[in-house]
Formats: structure tokens, C-alpha cells, sequence
């Protein structure tokens, strides 16, 4: 008996996934747990895995292709097995059966009409996947006068094929699109995420340092005076850094937040996501109902996730839903950067290398302060300056008063 693989649902404003290569061909055996196609989405790249050992028997979604979540793309069975002879493990319904058996066969079908331009507010955002914004590139069309059908009127690559414009078409030369142009794999899906991100909020950053001097006594303090080894990275600077950023959403309930097809809603728990560069790209694990955490338990999941993104084994449930995300560039050298916004949410923390600088005391005597500088980027449609800035004031708040941290 075939069993399905299907497109997985890997997060809230995922309704389609496009398939982009497939590991193995029909005919392959492939083993549980092996990796068999990998897909993207407008959030990530993610190797789908075979949920059984057996061979691949049917490729249901060529390399290119879209399919809604939860919906077939392939079928593994045993070797020499024939679809029309079985039924899946998820479905056994007739309809499905006919879909696979059914011939390539052309039918003849009237011509499409022209269907009326969706209405659209200026700066509306529109979802679309990544082939069928190439699609409509190659054939000049302004994405903004396609009808979606798919969730939250995604256009899908259908959907430009069946797309007659009702004036000239905009000249490819003149306007081409070129986002993820020559780019592969996770590469090509952060280019288009970044851009998608960029040209659908009004991204602004504003930049302060933090005083972390009494921050690192505090560590050194309490790593003395623990009875117990601290291993779980609880007192890491960026363990203590995610503490002062929960504390601060909690505070500051309009900056965990989501704004997508048009809607801004508020987030109560805290899901917090972690930007970790990988060997091909950077992704976001997410440490979920982070605001719920002690320090030890924030300290030893952000380890897990971090590692186990580095090592490719992280579940993919687990990048997806964060609803404020630190972009960490401290080893790089580098003091201050503008982090682009991690979409749907509203607002990303940068995290520069800590400097060194000589001031007074009160005794006037020269001493070394640490500062940490911290570029906050937020959605200006929806936070202002001043309380974006008093959100950044709380981060700094509370790593300048490390106590507070744990009372």
C-alpha cells in the first residue's frame, strides 16, 4: 500500500510550497528519514523526508511545480508497485485514485477570458510564489493586475499561465524582475524574502549602545558564588540579552506582533527567533513561548536551536512563528548594521560587538566601561519613533540592570 508524501505546512501564512528538486527519481529506494525533495516557501528552504523505508514509486509534483500544504507530491511503496493497485495511508479516495491513473491527455477547452483586475490598496502586499513571480517576469506581466487562488490570494504559477492582460503587457526589458536572478536553493528564497520584506514595510533603525559593564560583573558574580556548574548557558550574553528583549516585548505588547495581508495583530506569547548564519544561507530557529522560560531553560533551548540549525538536524516546526527575532554580528567586528525585518513580524534586533571605552567616575578616576551596541529596525506602518525608541530604552533598561533580570 502507496504511502503519500506530502507538501508540509511549516508555518502560520504557509497555504503552498513550491517543489524545487527532487533527491530521487521514480524507481529509487529510499530509506525512513531520507531525504527525497526539498521545497521552499516565501519563509525557508526544507528537505523533505521520507516517512517510510521503500521505494519511490510516483512523482506527483514535477521540480518547479506548486502544491497547497498536506497535498500528495509523492508516493512510496514497494518496488514494481503500481498506483492504480493501491490506495494511500492518508486517503483512499476515488477521486485522488483517478487523479494519479488519469492519463496525459490534451482537452480541448474554450479560450480564457479576461477576468476583471483585482482591487488592490497602494502598498498592499502580494503574495505570490517564487516561480510564478519568475513566470510573470518572462511574460511582462504587472503581478498586481493577477488574480490569486490560492490562500490569502497567493498567485500561484497557474494563475499567471491563466492570466490575460487586458492592456499591453509591461516590457520585460523595460522592468524585469531580478530578485533571486542566478541564485539556487536557500539562497535564491532568502534573496526574494529579503526583497519581499524591503519593498512591503517602511523599514527604519535607530541605533544606541548599552552600558554591559555591570552586566558582566553580575555574570562573574553568580558563576562565583553558584554552588552548582552552569552549563547550560544561562549566563551566556546572549541568553541574558534574549531576557532583556522578552521582558521588554512583555512591557511593550505592540513590538511582538505580526502584520500580513493587510492585518496587525498582536501576539501575546513571546516566540523568539534567533538568526544563525548556516554554510548556505541564514535561517531563524525559533524558541517558542520563550517569555515562559527561566533562564536556564532559555539558555539550554537557544543552545539546542542554535546547534542543531548549524547541523541541518532542526525540525521544521521550529522555523516558523517567531514574533521577534535578534540578528547576533558580534564576532564579525562589526559596530552597528540595519537589520532587515524578519516578515510578517514587525520589528528585529541587531546585535553589534562590544567596544571598549574610557570614561570619569564620580571620583573622576578613569575606568573601562563595556558597551553593546543595538540597532533596532521596526515597521514604521506600524510602530513610531518615539515608542520604538522607549522599546529599545526597556532592552537597554534591563541590561544595564542585570538584577532585574531574575527578580
Amino acid at each position: 500500500m502507496a504511502t503519500e508524501i506530502t507538501m508540509p505546512k511549516l508555518g502560520l501564512t504557509m497555504t503552498e510550497g513550491t517543489v524545487d528538486n527532487w533527491a530521487k527519481k521514480e524507481g529509487d529506494a529510499v530509506s525512513k528519514g531520507e531525504v527525497v525533495c526539498t521545497i521552499s516557501s516565501e519563509k525557508l528552504s526544507y528537505d523533505v523526508e521520507s516517512p517510510i523505508d521503500g521505494t519511490l514509486i510516483k512523482i506527483l509534483v514535477a521540480e518547479g511545480d506548486d502544491a497547497e500544504c498536506t497535498a500528495p507530491i509523492g508516493l512510496i511503496g514497494d518496488a514494481g508497485e503500481q498506483v492504480g493497485e493501491t490506495t494511500t495511508d492518508a486517503t483512499s479516495s476515488a477521486s485522488l485514485t483517478a487523479e494519479w491513473e488519469a492519463p496525459e491527455t490534451e482537452v480541448a477547452t474554450p479560450a480564457p477570458q479576461a477576468a476583471p483586475a483585482p482591487e488592490r490598496k497602494a502598498g498592499e502586499r502580494i503574495f505570490i510564489t517564487p516561480l510564478a513571480r519568475k513566470l510573470a517576469a518572462e511574460k511582462g506581466y504587472d503581478i498586481a493586475q493577477i488574480n490569486g487562488s490560492g490562500g490569502n490570494g497567493r498567485i500561484t504559477r497557474r494563475d499567471v499561465e491563466r492570466h490575460q492582460p487586458t492592456a499591453a503587457p509591461v516590457a520585460a526589458a523595460v522592468a524585469p524582475s531580478t530578485v533571486g536572478a542566478g541564485l539556487k536553493g536557500m539562497r535564491k528564497t532568502i534573496a526574494e524574502r529579503m526583497m519581499h520584506s524591503l519593498q512591503t514595510t517602511a523599514q527604519v533603525t535607530i541605533q544606541q549602545k548599552a552600558d554591559i559593564t555591570n552586566l558582566l560583573e553580575f555574570k562573574k558574580e553568580i558563576e562565583a558564588k553558584s554552588s552548582v556548574a552552569l552549563k547550560d548557558g544561562q549566563l551566556s550574553i546572549t541568553t541574558l540579552l534574549s531576557k532583556a528583549v522578552i521582558l521588554a516585548l512583555k512591557e511593550t505588547p505592540e513590538m511582538n506582533a505580526w502584520y500580513h495581508d493587510g492585518a496587525y495583530e498582536k501576539q501575546e506569547a513571546v516566540h523568539l527567533g534567533m538568526a544563525v548564519a548556516v554554510a548556505d544561507g541564514l535561517v531563524v530557529p525559533v524558541v517558542e513561548n520563550a517569555d515562559r522560560m527561566t533562564l536556564t531553560e532559555l539558555g539550554k533551548t537557544l543552545n539546542s536551536r542554535i546547534a542543531e540549525a548549524r547541523n541541518g538536524s532542526l525540525a521544521g516546526q521550529h522555523y516558523t512563528g517567531s514574533t521577534f527575532t535578534i540578528s547576533n554580528l558580534g564576532k564579525s567586528g562589526a559596530e552597528y548594521f540595519t537589520p532587515i525585518i524578519n516578515s510578517p513580524e514587525i520589528g528585529i534586533l541587531g546585535v553589534g560587538s562590544m567596544q571598549s571605552q574610557l570614561a570619569f567616575d564620580d571620583n573622576h578616576e578613569v575606568v573601562e566601561l563595556k558597551k553593546l551596541p543595538l540597532s533596532l529596525t521596526f515597521d514604521h506602518q506600524i510602530i513610531d519613533g518615539s515608542p520604538a525608541a522607549e522599546f529599545l530604552g526597556r532592552i537597554i533598561f534591563y541590561l544595564e540592570n542585570p538584577y532585574s533580570l531574575v527578580f
